[in-house]
């Protein structure tokens, strides 16, 4: 597009604004549906475009009106995905001033009322095209009696009536809506692709602007066209006509993203003091605090990606060496780490969002990630609590001469008051509480006199699956409170003895010996369960009602056999307890 007939300046997002399908950058697939539809006649009476902003929504929505009202340049052409771009049609469009081709923002119009305008007048023939185009611009900001008014016309619109939606909020329309359109998601435009284009329109205005700014831009744009296209015309015009990376990053409010890594370095090291002057240096420079911990974030982000996917590196938007420190960066450190930092700036950065002076809540971040950075892993915790001496045990009898390991074999001889031996009274008190502490684990061994109290205390404790693995895996042999011997089944856990007896020892308090022999057991309390089942059903098999019923239902089963033992259990169980006579007040009165 050339400049404006009155010779002012036209921003670039406008200038070169796509004219043809050949020009939208990134949005390949779209191209071909549509460039298919057009080429066999099955053009859609609807369609709805949604993406991020700038992706071209309301631009491929111009191109497809203008496609479809093209007459070519003799004026005897069809519909085609390739507008030739001078036909009067194609020359109105453009300039927004065609009669049959209606633009319309649901943000301002948003009422029933606007659209019954519509309905109203899609009766009537298109007056000078070839289809009547209604393009409905943020499509979700119609009220829902807006939309329930268009949905008889939307699906059953006049052959020569069109509409196109834009929307940045899909999920916003009414999917009664979508069902009605030919939807189209338009892609964030890729790196590559975002270069490429901002180096041509660069190239086109004579703007000299290094490849390294061009990539600031390209981060900055977050695939959008139109917002790259906006940074580059005020980078073009804050560099005079030859923009550098330094500018560019003077104009966003950028730290320089070396310097960034050179503070995550020292934050990793643990230098508080390089870290703060490094932060402080930054911020002079004319840094944002909130921007340099998001970078920071960014690099941490890059950097875990780049760990677990190495090919994340070949990002057309870092510059080598960048890349290289990433990549040795993912190398060095640990992904817990990584993700400590990760959680520590995103808190971060809702600190410095909120505090009244960001660079103070931007040091009291950085303080806290540097003094975090050198904190032992939970491994290396482990390691050193493993080699690190086990304290000294102090004496049973105490520190004396005749204390120590000689003491409880004198223990006995010192039982009789007024004897020489009399001096070592505390070991026979220490001797006197080992058989308490005896005497109270046998008196808890005392409530479990078979295995099935065991079974039961297992229940009662809650823990289902060492109780579904007893009553699987585990064939009794032999049992006395506090000694099982049990025969484990095939599929046994390894661990599940050892687990065993440590869960019985917390929760009774007493030791519990655990003992695994190859043969002698029983069935598990599982097989005895469904033997008693299995007996059971065959037994009710055998009663002449339910073989009568069978005989004449033979499609039935039995889902449940309750016993005269289980209706008087749950009948005792739902009856209400009995209640003393009441109180009362006027008694003796």
């Amino acid at each position: 597009m050339s400049e404006q007939e009155s010779g002012g300046y036209q921003v670039l997002a406008r200038k070169y604004r796509p004219e043809t399908f050949a020009d939208l950058v990134g949005q390949d697939a779209m191209v071909r549906t549509l460039r298919n539809a057009f080429a066999a006649d099955r053009i859609a009476q609807a369609f709805i475009m949604t993406g991020i902003r700038g992706t071209g929504k309301t631009t491929t929505a111009r191109i497809i009106a203008k496609g479809m009202n093209c007459i070519g340049p003799d004026g005897t052409g069809g519909p085609t995905t390739e507008p030739c771009g001078v036909c009067e049609h194609c020359v109105a469009i453009s300039e927004g001033r065609h009669v049959d081709v209606m633009e319309m923002d649901a943000a301002s119009r948003t009422g029933v009322g606007d659209i019954r305008e519509i309905i109203d007048a899609v009766r009537y023939r298109a007056a000078s095209a070839r289809y009547k185009i209604y393009i409905i611009d943020e499509v979700h900001m119609l009220s829902n009696s807006a939309f329930n008014a268009l949905l008889k016309t939307l699906e059953e619109p006049p052959e020569h009536v069109k509409f196109i939606f834009a929307t940045t909020e899909i999920r916003k329309v009414p999917v009664t809506v979508l069902s009605r359109c030919q939807r189209f998601d338009l892609r964030r435009i890729e790196p590559e692709d975002m270069i490429a284009m901002l180096r041509r329109i660069a190239t086109a205005e004579g703007a000299e602007i290094a490849e390294d700014a061009l990539a600031l831009i390209t981060r900055a744009a977050e695939g959008s066209a139109r917002d790259a296209q906006s940074l580059l015309d005020q980078a073009i015009s804050h560099g005079a006509g030859e923009t550098t990376a330094d500018q560019v990053r003077a104009m966003l409010g950028l730290a320089d993203r070396g310097r960034v890594l050179d503070l995550l370095d020292l934050i990793l090291r643990g230098d508080a003091g390089g870290a703060l002057t490094e932060l402080g240096a930054q911020y002079a420079a004319g840094a944002d605090p909130l921007a340099v911990l998001r970078d920071l974030a960014e690099i941490t982000h890059w950097v875990s990606v780049v760990k677990i996917t190495p090919d994340a590196a070949e990002d057309p938007t870092v510059s080598p060496d960048e890349r290289a420190r990433g990549q040795a960066m993912a190398q060095a450190l640990q992904m817990r780490v990584l993700s400590r930092m990760w959680q520590m700036l995103l808190k971060a950065m809702e600190e410095v969002a909120a505090a009244p002076n960001a660079m103070m809540a931007a040091e009291m971040a950085v303080i806290r990630l540097t003094h975090v950075a050198d904190l032992p892993s939970p491994e290396e915790l482990v390691s050193k609590l493993k080699d690190a001496p086990r304290p000294p045990t102090p004496p049973a009898g105490g520190s004396g001469p005749g204390g120590g390991a000689h003491a409880p074999a004198r223990g006995p001889q010192a039982a009789a008051p007024g004897t020489p031996g009399a001096a070592h009274a505390p070991v026979m008190q220490s001797g006197g509480a080992a058989t308490a502490l005896a005497t109270e684990g046998a008196a808890a061994l005392a409530h479990y006199p078979s295995f099935e109290h065991v079974v039961e205390l297992i229940r009662a404790n809650r823990d289902v699956k060492l109780l579904v693995e007893v009553e699987s895996h585990l064939r009794l042999v032999a049992y006395q409170p506090g000694r099982i011997e049990v025969q484990p089944t095939e599929a046994a856990p390894a661990d599940l003895t050892q687990r065993l007896g440590s869960r019985l020892q917390s929760w009774t308090g007493a030791r519990w010996a655990i003992t695994l022999v190859n043969e002698g057991g029983g069935d598990t309390i599982a097989e005895k369960r469904h033997a008693a089942d299995t007996a059971l059903r065959r037994e009710a098999m055998a009663h002449p009602m339910v073989a009568a019923v069978f005989e004449h239902f033979p499609q039935a089963s039995i889902t449940a056999i309750r016993t005269m033992q289980d209706l008087q259990a749950s009948a005792e169980a739902e009856a209400l307890p009995e209640v003393e006579d009441e109180w009362d007040p006027f008694e003796g009165e």
